[in-house]
């Protein structure tokens, strides 16, 4: 196992970033909800406790049993994680007079500590709390200050532990990253040697002890995360991986056939199966996002489990599921909420009598590229734009019928063929369009007409936590509008997204 932090998380919407700070260092990390983790392992070399929209000063604020981790292990509070160790500590942790969000900069380094280590006086760094502490016990060190926050770090006495009150994880805080390096690499000892190429040759030598023998059938897609999870397995088990892609109706246009081609090339066991109507069938009159989530799920485990009787003696399903899909669709009593379900987490029903194996599921997006590539495997594949699970169902808002597919088949053929022609493509993180429940009045010749509303969404991320709506060209906008107006039969008016993750998620459903 390889050497790791755990990020603590009490709810700060920061928390996937720190995490995505620390694997920028090749140290692996994982994030766990502060009322439920692991015990610790000789692998844990240090604790990060992260932020928090509650107050230590409420009465149910979240907290753990701190004796656990103090004094064992290197631990860094950011944050509320601050004001919590300093809390029960004695320290007087009271509402901030002024108003303490946004830039501040380090006007005092009180102590050239190893956290501190190559900062300067007068960077800046990001301030986001409501609470500040005020006074400290005689066992905390101040470390350094702002202007405004006396208490802008701080050290306990006689042990690797430390507190922070800004958020050194986002990119306005101008030495974060060092910061967090000193943390990591200085004072927990991490090695820095967790690569792409270590993951691959951990992970087989993981998959080959856990599978043996046995069979195991997996869900193709043709998108990075069950191409790259298919050569993993693939590597470990050789002939007992099955592969089935399944055409659910609600594929890009003339996906089913050029994906199926594109694996041929892989060594792969691929299987392709004609879903279409079953899935249409479970869809119809549905308009809730999240039924049609479930029901997409449902149909795939039901469409899996009959193609797996077909397999002589299988006994596990493999998925693709990345971290992000792990975050996004965990939920417990307090830090974090379910944004949405996915389709390839929760596990599986009693009657598909499968285990499942995700050897991806710690990944973030650009650490799946990453694996990919050292796989070998082509860049079409692994440059390709992500695809949700649930395919075009959760871009037709309302309910799914054949003939909206169809229309936004090919108003998606069109909006992405012109990004590959224009030399956009790869400037873009994830591109679709969406097909919307208004109709709109339009004129085309001498008639009037009333059709569908479609916009088109474009960002730019690096790992689908946070996006950003890209700026493309005017020009370009205006030529992919006319084509589809022109050559889409049905649609009369384009729009383009210019909202941003957060406070919008990519998908519109």
């Amino acid at each position: 196992m390889p050497e790791k932090i755990l990020i603590l998380d009490f709810g700060s919407q920061y928390t996937q970033l720190i995490a995505r700070r620390v694997r920028e260092l090749n140290v692996y990390c994982e994030i766990y909800p502060f009322n439920n983790v692991p015990p610790l392992t000789e692998e844990v070399k240090g604790v990060i406790f992260s932020g928090s929209p509650c107050s230590v000063r409420d009465e149910e604020h979240p907290t753990l049993d701190l004796s656990q981790y103090l004094g064992k292990q290197p631990v860094l509070g950011v944050c509320y994680g601050a004001q919590l160790i300093a809390h029960e500590h004695g320290g007087d942790v009271t509402p901030s007079t002024i108003r303490e969000y946004g830039r501040a900069r380090l006007s005092e380094l009180h102590n050239a500590d190893r956290l501190l280590k190559e900062l300067t006086l007068g960077s800046v760094v990001w301030m986001s709390h409501g609470d500040t502490i005020k006074e400290v016990p005689e066992n905390i060190e101040v470390i350094a200050s702002t202007p405004s926050v006396r208490v802008a770090a701080y050290k306990l006495r006689g042990q690797e532990t430390y507190g922070i009150q800004f958020h050194p994880e986002v990119t306005h805080s101008d030495e974060g990253k060092t910061l967090l390096r000193n943390f990591v690499v200085h004072i927990c000892g991490c090695q820095q040697d967790w690569t792409a190429e270590q993951f691959v040759e951990g992970t087989v030598a993981q998959l080959q002890e856990k599978l043996g023998n046995d069979k195991v059938v997996l869900g193709l897609s043709g998108g990075v995360d069950s191409s790259v999870a298919a050569m993993l397995i693939h590597q470990a088990i050789g002939k007992n991986l099955y592969c089935i892609f399944v055409d659910n109706g609600l594929l890009r246009k003339d996906e089913f056939e050029t994906v199926l081609d594109s694996y041929k090339h892989m060594g792969l066991n691929v299987k392709g199966v004609d879903a279409k109507d079953r899935f249409y069938a479970a869809l119809e009159g549905i308009r809730d996002p999240e039924l049609k989530r479930k029901a997409i799920g449902r149909t795939f485990i039901e469409v899996f489990d009959d193609e797996a009787h077909q397999i002589e003696d299988v006994k596990w399903l493999a998925q693709g599921t990345i971290y992000p899909d792990v975050i996004e669709s965990l939920s417990v009593n307090g830090p974090s909420a379910t944004i949405k379900s996915h389709h390839n987490v929760g596990g599986l029903p009693d009657f598909m009598k499968l285990q499942v194996v995700e050897p991806l599921n710690t990944l973030f997006k650009d650490e799946v590229r990453l694996v990919g590539r050292t796989l070998k495997i082509e860049e079409t594949i692994i440059g390709r734009h992500p695809f949700p699970g649930p395919g075009l169902a959760i871009r037709i808002l309302s309910d799914i019928t054949p003939q909206k597919v169809h229309i936004l088949q090919q108003v998606d053929h069109i909006f992405i063929s012109s990004l590959k022609s224009a030399g956009l493509y790869d400037d873009v993180w994830q591109a679709g369009a969406i097909l919307t429940p208004v109709q709109s009045v339009g004129v085309m010749g001498d008639e009037r007409t009333y059709e569908h509303v479609v916009a088109l969404r474009a960002v730019a991320s690096v790992d689908g936590m946070t996006a950003d709506w890209c700026r493309l060209p005017y020009d370009f906008l205006a030529d992919v509008s006319n084509d589809i107006i022109n050559k889409v039969k049905g649609v009369n008016r384009v729009v383009y997204d210019i909202s941003s993750k957060p406070p919008a998620t990519i998908e519109w459903e």
